[in-house]
């Protein structure tokens, strides 16, 4: 069984939302969890009277319970009750029946049907679950999978039994085949029978449509308008049809009509708040939000919040979120949006409060640890992060969520094997899931590997999600890095027909760029600098497009521009800075940095590039002391730990830098610089050969290529009395990157192998281009030792 991409098997025939008869399911549905929470209480109640409940007694409290769960849409422990009651019960069909019904609110596809076909095998006469797995058959892309479905609505049928559902269904599986007229025959048969079901009506209208029979569509749509009593659905229908049709305004009508009908029905006025906010009438959408979420039903409470926060006015949001929260405070959907918005004003602080409150009334609530653990990498507090989603994981190993998480947190800690590892892992147990689909390519195409990403988002399961703009993004990414620039030029233009997004702007100009139209690309970097002001990638390739044309003076002078027209944003001050360091101008760059530190006091990156300034000029104390102000304020400043590290060294406070380099592994054990240059201390101090060696072996294991690596790794072995061994890592080192330190340390080795001339040509070399490094003079040493040994 494969994974389904949609799952409505009447939106997927008739292209809108369930309405008639699903509606009425869903009342149905309501009443009789409302009679089995009664049945459940009466049940409980017996059992404190008696020594013990029957299993049937107790089946049943576990089903009202789960039933109640999926009210509202506490789906995780409405499966714990329902696997319950399966398990009292095993050999009774309807707890598989019920998990079903949660996997599939859950659009875990596989694991419904799995359960269908359970309930259906333990009882093949139960109604409900013959035609749930017909449905599920039905909205699959596989023809075989389709014929099944209508084989079994047929032999249902059969049995004596009609329905306009049936038939609905059977009508499905024949337009899903191809079948046209005999859907149509069967949708009017329907219709004929049962002339007040709406949904055969639409379903009519929807093969019309694909008939191309426009005007019979919309006359079958008219006529069930026209009915009476007048029906908000049959207007809703009519409204989706013009919609489709590309008439907004005639839909709109009908949507308006629907909700003078019903002013209570919440999908009338959740389409006319869509259709407004899509046709630019904000304020008109906005009244229609507050009215839908003003209804009593729990489930339409979030839309206007939603909606304030899109516009901005995360103030009102949240305040109407807060109410929300006190309304229905086991209601988490409200509350992981309070905790998004808390984040996302700056007020993580509340937004952990939110979530340790919750979690002190549960500690097992699984939705506030992965929460929680999530705002914790938002402020970089990752053992904290690591903890929550932990304890998550061992409550669901199964959550795709909690992995991509994970994947989050080895990211921030720059280990990128864990990190691919569990995005994998996210995408097996749901290869729907688009976050860590783009992720995963993200990183494939960082490490060289775009093919691979290109095959990631080339793959089946990721085709639904083609005409989304973060997709159609990555995919653009990896198309380019394979130099297929034809088809990026043709992906690009598809999605720029659509929206100007600065990010596919940007890839418009990374083309444009390639085929030198330095102005054209400057236009479209305009564009997108207009739409996202403080975007570093637009500005970065601005300042490529003048260096490709030799002009750093140019990218100077537009940078120091824009900088003046964006005097409040610390992130284009440091850029300026970045640019100006790179053309010498460092007083200058100076400038630009405190600029930056004026527009925002507590913006690091300031801090880091002034500090790494005076370390340049030899203001080494200076830039301690800016590196301890940093880490006094986030003690797990990565970048800030390896910079100052990296100034005891330069003073020769040695062991200082071991201290440091070594607090830096216990945060992140896989980072490459505080290893190699741990390896290289320890391999400097005595008796901790041994240690250093352990330290260089792992980072050679992680950068095997890298000559800083092979000559540290090498210089290790050397230090330990292996200079055979010693050689062909150094010898790696000075190939690939000749710098005067790794000829030297090369020369070292090549004297004690006795190969005196190979060792004094590399000698030379390293003196030709640094005279003044301390190391020549060890191996001067190391040279004539072994010339009075002879």
């Amino acid at each position: 069984m494969q994974t389904l991409p949609i799952y409505e098997f009447r939106r997927l025939a008739v292209g809108v939302m369930p309405a008639g008869r699903a509606i009425r399911h869903a009342a149905s549905a309501r009443k009789s969890s409302r009679g089995g929470a009664c049945l459940a209480s009466i049940f409980a109640v017996a059992c404190l009277m008696l020594s013990g409940c029957s299993p049937e007694a107790r089946e049943a409290r576990y089903l009202a319970s789960g039933k109640k769960m999926m009210e509202k849409k506490d789906y995780t422990r409405a499966l714990i009750q329902f696997n319950n009651a399966a398990r009292v019960m095993p050999k009774d069909a309807e707890p598989h029946y019920q998990l079903a019904l949660v996997y599939i609110a859950r659009r875990d596809f596989r694991s419904a049907y799995s359960s269908l076909n359970k309930a259906v095998r333990l009882n093949s006469k139960h109604r409900e679950a013959q035609l749930k797995l017909a449905e599920l058959l039905a909205a699959t892309p596989e023809k075989e999978n389709v014929e099944q479905a209508q084989q079994k609505v047929q032999e249902l049928l059969s049995t004596g039994e009609n329905s306009a559902e049936l038939l609905d269904i059977l009508a499905v599986t024949e337009y899903r085949l191809g079948n046209l007229q005999d859907a149509e025959k069967h949708l009017q048969q329907a219709i004929a029978k049962f002339p007040k079901d709406l949904a055969s009506a639409i379903g009519l209208a929807q093969v019309k449509k694909a008939q191309n029979d426009l005007a019979g569509a919309e006359d079958v749509l008219k006529k069930i308008a026209a009915q009476q009593p007048p029906s908000a659905n049959a207007f809703l229908a009519v409204g989706r049809f013009y919609l489709s049709a590309g008439k907004p305004a005639d839909a709109e009508a009908q949507f308006r009509r629907a909700t003078e009908v019903d002013p209570k029905n919440g999908v009338a006025l959740l389409s006319l708040a869509v259709l407004q906010a899509r046709t630019g009438k904000l304020d008109l959408a906005e009244q229609s939000y507050a009215r839908l979420s003003a209804l009593p039903e729990p489930q339409f409470g979030l839309y206007h919040a939603s909606f304030l926060s899109a516009r901005g006015k995360h103030t009102q949001a949240i305040a109407e979120a807060e109410t929300l929260n006190r309304r229905y405070s086991d209601d988490r959907a409200v509350r992981s949006f309070l905790a998004q918005e808390y984040v996302r004003t700056q007020r993580s602080a509340d937004a952990e409060k939110l979530l340790t409150a919750a979690l002190a009334r549960n500690s097992k609530d699984f939705e506030a640890l992965l929460q929680r653990g999530a705002v914790y990498l938002v402020l970089g507090r990752n053992d904290e992060a690591e903890k929550d989603l932990t304890r998550a994981l061992q409550f669901r190993r199964d959550s795709a969520e909690a992995h991509f998480l994970m994947a989050k947190l080895h990211q921030a800690r720059h280990a990128s094997a864990s990190q691919r590892s569990e995005l994998n892992e996210a995408l097996r147990l749901r290869p729907d899931y688009l976050a860590p689909r783009i992720e995963l390519a993200g990183t494939f195409i960082g490490s060289g590997s775009p093919q691979l990403a290109l095959d990631l988002m080339n793959a089946r399961e990721a085709q639904p999600y083609r005409n989304n703009l973060a997709f159609l993004v990555q995919r653009n990414w990896a198309l380019l890095a394979l130099k297929q620039y034809d088809e990026a030029r043709k992906e690009v233009d598809r999605g720029l027909a659509v929206v100007r997004s600065p990010d596919l702007l940007l890839q418009d100009a990374y083309l444009k760029l390639g085929q030198k139209d330095y102005s054209a690309a400057r236009a479209s970097l305009t564009e997108a600098l207009n739409r996202s002001p403080e975007d570093l990638r637009v500005l970065r390739l601005m300042v490529a497009s003048y260096t490709s044309q030799k002009q750093p003076d140019g990218a100077a002078r537009m940078l120091q521009e824009y900088a003046r027209q964006h005097p409040k944003s610390a992130p284009v001050q440091h850029l300026l800075a970045e640019v100006l360091l790179a053309t010498g101008r460092r007083a200058e760059a100076r400038a630009a940095l405190l600029a930056a530190k004026t527009a925002d006091s507590r913006f690091t990156r300031a801090d880091l590039a002034l500090a790494q300034l005076d370390a340049a000029e030899g203001h080494v104390g200076e830039a301690a002391s800016t590196l301890s102000t940093i880490l006094a304020r986030n003690p797990q400043n990565v970048t800030a730990w390896l910079m100052l590290a990296g100034i005891d060294d330069l003073r020769g406070n040695r062991v200082a830098a071991i201290e440091g380099y070594k607090k830096i592994l216990e945060t992140e054990p896989a980072n490459l610089p505080a290893l190699n240059n741990l390896a290289y201390d320890l391999s400097e101090t005595r008796d901790q050969q041994d240690e250093a060696l352990k330290y260089a072996q792992k980072a050679a294991e992680l950068a095997p290529e890298t000559p800083s690596v092979e000559d540290t790794l090498g210089w290790v072995l050397y230090r330990k009395g292996l200079y055979g061994v010693a050689v062909p890592h150094l010898e790696k080192a000075a190939d690939k990157d000749p710098t005067a330190l790794h000829k030297c340390h090369l020369a070292m080795a090549y004297f004690k192998m006795g190969e005196q001339g190979l060792g004094e040509k590399n000698l030379a070399v390293a003196v030709k281009l640094n005279p003044n490094l301390p190391e020549i003079r060890a191996a001067r040493q190391v040279l004539d030792e072994m010339k009075g040994g002879r």
